[in-house]
């Protein structure tokens, strides 16, 4: 459920044409999602949509390692935080109904939050509340695997304290959209889960998504992964935890149907979507901004127990575009990226994935402590057998990839770090950034 960076790419004010649907050539994807799935870099599924017509959809890698069980496009995974942008719309359909006010204060619901009377469900929906997350707490991977109480982690957030006066600025805060998923089932009465079925999933047909990991065994389901020296298997968060924040479960061919209803206000009115898309020191009602060149569009990422996601629409020329990963070395924003370049008509190169083999000179010479002075960084490179790993202090270690003798990389993290064994050093680069470290 935690943000990953909202504005995904910025790349300039080029002009382009729009392309038409029927000028979309997949063979440069094709090329990259069997690249990735070859070098054992990336498993998930992605779908790209023109309006409500399908362009491109196409899954790699498995949903279970250990059964050897590939994914289709039919596979669901967990989308994380993209479930905010479903309850938003949620929200936003309750005030058409006059069940809901943008300007109620939370204090209706739960007076013993700090701030209740301040906050209002716009705070909510903006992330403007300065109500603690949850998600940020020390001991939350102690519990989030346990079903909670709607008491329990209610409690957890007054516990949490106030992060900053209401309105006064944003932070990103899981907890707002827990809080949303039960202000919604007060005013309607009725479970998320239900409402997510009534006035979300039925009127667009979307089939696979679904509050929760699905319970039945016979479907498509898959597994979730994280990479530290090889791919382990992550743990379930329980749903009662993220709730409306992070519980859906989906596939990409459903999020672009999803997308593409409610940008045809299929879901609800215009008023409602421009409410949505206001954006306030970056943050919207459940969208965020998807900048591409020229071309804006709006959606939203997702970060839940190894799986990863983005998804958005482009109003300029009604595209939709979605990806799921179950299992991540490699960034999912290079991927988006790349597909729209192809939409666009503005193509990227398609990125090596391959790497060599270091000799056993050749890696002990580089393993050390890399240090700079400013900023104060340190880097610790080491080994694992043939494998070279490095750590940023206090960081998870990361497996870097050799491209050749002096240059190794981490595409997920957009690393490459280019050695200099002779004078102990190493230069590291990194989102346009270059830092010099000294062994």
């Amino acid at each position: 459920m935690k943000r990953t960076a909202t504005v995904l790419f910025l790349l300039g004010t080029l002009s382009s044409p729009i392309l038409k649907a029927q000028e979309f050539n997949p063979n440069r994807i094709d090329s990259l999602l069997s690249d990735m799935d070859k070098n054992h870099v990336w498993m998930g599924s992605i779908a790209i949509a023109k309006g409500d017509h399908l362009l491109y959809q196409k899954a790699i890698g498995y949903t279970d390692l250990a059964q050897k069980k590939k994914a289709t496009i039919n596979t669901r995974y967990g989308i994380g935080s993209i479930s905010k942008t479903f309850t938003a719309a949620l929200v936003l359909k309750s005030i058409e109904l006059r069940k809901l006010k943008l300007d109620e204060p939370i204090s209706t619901f739960f007076k013993d939050i700090p701030n209740a009377g301040k906050i209002t469900v716009q705070q909510l929906l903006n992330h403007s509340s300065g109500v603690h997350s949850i998600t940020n707490d020390k001991d939350y991977l102690s519990w989030n695997t346990k079903p909670q109480t709607e008491k329990e982690l209610v409690d957890r957030i007054i516990k949490g304290g106030a992060e900053f006066t209401p309105g006064s600025k944003h932070e990103y805060s899981n907890s707002n959209y827990i809080l949303l998923t039960y202000i919604l089932e007060k005013v309607w009465k009725k479970d998320y889960a239900f409402l997510l079925k009534e006035y979300i999933c039925k009127p667009l047909n979307l089939e696979e998504t679904t509050f929760g990991r699905p319970k039945n065994n016979s479907q498509e389901i898959s597994e979730s992964y994280k990479f530290t020296q090889e791919w382990t298997l992550e743990p379930h968060t329980d749903n009662s935890v993220p709730l409306g924040a992070g519980a859906l479960w989906s596939t990409p061919t459903d999020l672009v149907k999803f997308f593409n209803g409610l940008f045809s206000l299929k879901i609800i009115n215009s008023a409602s979507l421009e409410e949505m898309k206001k954006i306030d020191q970056g943050y919207g009602k459940g969208l965020f901004q998807l900048p591409f060149y020229e071309h804006l569009g709006f959606g939203h990422t997702g970060g839940i127990d190894g799986f990863s996601s983005v998804a958005g629409h482009f109003d300029d020329s009604n595209y939709n575009v979605a990806l799921i990963s179950n299992a991540n070395n490699y960034n999912n924003n290079e991927i988006l990226k790349f597909s729209l370049g192809e939409l666009y008509k503005k193509p990227f190169p398609l990125p090596d994935l391959t790497e060599i083999q270091l000799t056993e000179e050749e890696i002990s010479s580089i393993v050390g402590e890399y240090k700079s002075e400013q900023p104060p960084i340190q880097i610790n490179i080491s080994r694992e057998g043939s494998k070279v790993l490095g750590q940023v202090v206090g960081q998870p270690a990361f497996q870097l990839k050799a491209k050749d003798k002096n240059t190794l990389v981490q595409p997920q993290f957009g690393v490459k770090i280019v050695f200099e064994r002779d004078e102990n050093k190493m230069t590291l680069y990194q989102n346009g950034h270059t830092l010099i470290l000294k062994k």
